[in-house]
């Protein structure tokens, strides 16, 4: 059985899903009325709308790819890079390692994983660039340091870059331009977090492998479903677990191992850049399968799990189908929770806030701001007078963590290599059975394109401890006055600034030595 289901513990929503089936909010979604999320969201989803039927106008796509990918194979080129940030590598992350193939996912600007990817066999590597705008900072970056690799390495560049963006993009032009080897264009009218079954996630997990048609096929299966003004509809039940549960305004994802891997990143992005808003909006935590969040009678998780905190008596949701299924049921669902919340679902206006900071700090090259004090091989820095009278990092660790109400969460955000600093993710759960409150984990920039959405427009129950590290290996970018280490850095500054504007409290933590200080803090959150 492949058609999504949704169990629904410790809550009533019948009141609510009767009122979604009477006025109809399923099939007016697939019939692409924009005027469901109110006349101020209308503009923007008239034109974002697109992904309610991919599973039949993205179809022409199918041999189209089949053809490059024969293409590539016969020329032995079998090592797909993707460079692509939120749901441009979101969601082809979650398709391919459920399908057990491989695919280089390049969504750092951290010097070491960029470095680590340049470091592949570049005489079998192909690189796909995803972009919808055609500007983002991180993709471009990645595509100038490969297109120098593959010159340095006496590859033809050109035949070696795979483009996927929008109609009309900067992108596109640049592509015909350069002469790269193919350019596919996405539906311009779905939105990047929506956007799994697009171009955005087709193209990179097809090359590497795995079987779209199929993904295309579950969607399909899925569809009537979640499209029927009934009270059988998952999607309808889902989403009113996420947006109508009395007092609740954080969801833990989490999966249970099965057959889908890596689930809750890819609906953390969705949930959290489409609710997180106005001040209000539903947090995702994505956690792992024992996590402290999860204190549960329940131990027959499927793919999901939805509360603030899964004990007794708290609203739970569980859901199952196949990966293309879950892909719409989630998309129809958070589409329902941005009506039930009066939200627009398919914006994001303070994703670009950090962006234009990081821009700034670029251009300007400023001094770095001076610690306030080190400890060990940690730089000390926080928002302002975070740290009056302190002088150890144990004494500014519970400065932060005494910020933090009892309806708030901690954001942990690392700007750091998710491979060689692995080993600080455990900080995550030690920390949540600490406080006793929900908390995130991100690594940056990634984050940024999902949970930092939330972070600065969602509920502002905030504290936030950002870590950042020395880069002893840079990497130059081509054409630019800045590398990936003032890069990332530049992010990472630039995002602590905006929080901090908006009275977020922020706690800055940066490594002089990555492994020594990755120790240094898992040893002290441990305790």
């Amino acid at each position: 059985m492949t058609i999504p289901t949704v169990s629904t513990q410790n809550g009533d929503w019948a009141e609510v899903v009767d009122k979604l089936v009477a006025e109809k909010i399923a099939s007016r979604i697939a019939a692409k009325d924009a005027t469901i999320w109110g006349p101020e969201a209308e503009p923007e989803a008239s034109i974002r709308l697109g992904w309610v039927d991919l599973h039949d106008t993205s179809r022409p796509l199918l041999a189209e790819i089949e053809a490059l990918q024969a293409d590539l194979r016969s020329e032995g080129l079998d090592r797909i890079v993707l460079s692509g940030m939120g749901g441009s590598s979101l969601a082809p992350e979650v398709i391919t390692r459920t399908a057990g193939v491989e695919l280089v996912v390049l969504d750092s600007t951290d010097p070491s994983v960029v470095a680590r990817a340049l470091g592949g066999d570049l005489q079998k590597t192909v690189i796909v660039v995803s972009s919808k705008s055609g500007g983002t900072v991180e993709t471009d970056s990645h595509r100038r340091v490969f297109v120098k690799a593959f010159t340095d390495a006496g590859i033809d560049a050109a035949s070696r870059v795979i483009v996927v963006t929008d109609p009309g993009s900067p992108f596109e032009k640049l592509s015909a331009d350069e002469g790269y080897r193919k350019t596919f264009l996405a539906d311009p009218n779905v939105g990047g977090r929506y956007s799994a079954l697009t171009a955005f996630g087709l193209v990179p997990s097809a090359l590497a492998g795995a079987d779209i048609a199929e993904l295309l096929d579950q969607a399909a299966e899925a569809a009537p479903a979640l499209q029927a003004d009934s009270t059988d509809n998952p999607a309808l039940w889902l989403g009113a677990v996420l947006a109508a549960s009395a007092g609740r305004d954080k969801a833990i994802v989490a999966a249970d191992g099965s057959d889908i891997v890596g689930f809750p990143d890819w609906a953390e992005q969705l949930i959290a850049e489409s609710t997180g808003k106005n001040g209000t909006g539903v947090l995702p935590v994505a956690v792992e399968p024992n996590a402290p969040e999860l204190r549960s009678e329940a131990s027959d998780l499927t793919n999901a799990l939805l509360a603030e905190k899964a004990t007794s008596g708290v609203p739970t949701a569980l859901t199952s189908g196949s990966l293309g299924g879950q892909f719409l049921l989630w998309e129809v669902a958070t589409a329902v929770a941005g009506y039930l919340l009066g939200i627009d679902p398919f914006n994001q206006p303070d994703v670009e806030s950090a962006k234009k900071a990081a821009r700034g700090l670029l251009d300007a090259q400023p001094e770095p701001e001076a610690a306030a004090f080190t400890d060990g091989v940690v730089e000390v820095r926080g928002s302002e007078g975070l740290l009056d009278g302190v002088d150890s990092l144990k004494g500014a660790v519970d400065v932060l963590l005494g910020k933090l109400d009892s309806d708030g969460y901690l954001a942990v955000m690392a700007y750091l290599d998710s491979e060689r600093d692995a080993a600080l993710a455990g900080v995550r759960p030690a920390l949540a059975t600490r406080t006793g409150r929900p908390v995130t984990f991100g690594w940056g920039p990634r984050f940024l394109h999902s949970t930092g959405q939330y972070h600065k427009g969602g509920h502002p129950q905030g504290v936030f401890l950002q870590i950042t590290a020395a880069h002893p290996t840079d990497v130059e970018i081509p054409d630019r006055p800045f590398t990936f280490g003032t890069l990332i850095s530049a992010q990472a500054a630039g995002d602590a600034n905006v929080l901090a504007e908006r009275g977020r409290p922020v706690l800055r933590l940066h490594l002089t030595d990555p492994a020594s200080g990755v120790q240094q803090l898992s040893a002290l959150f441990a305790h």
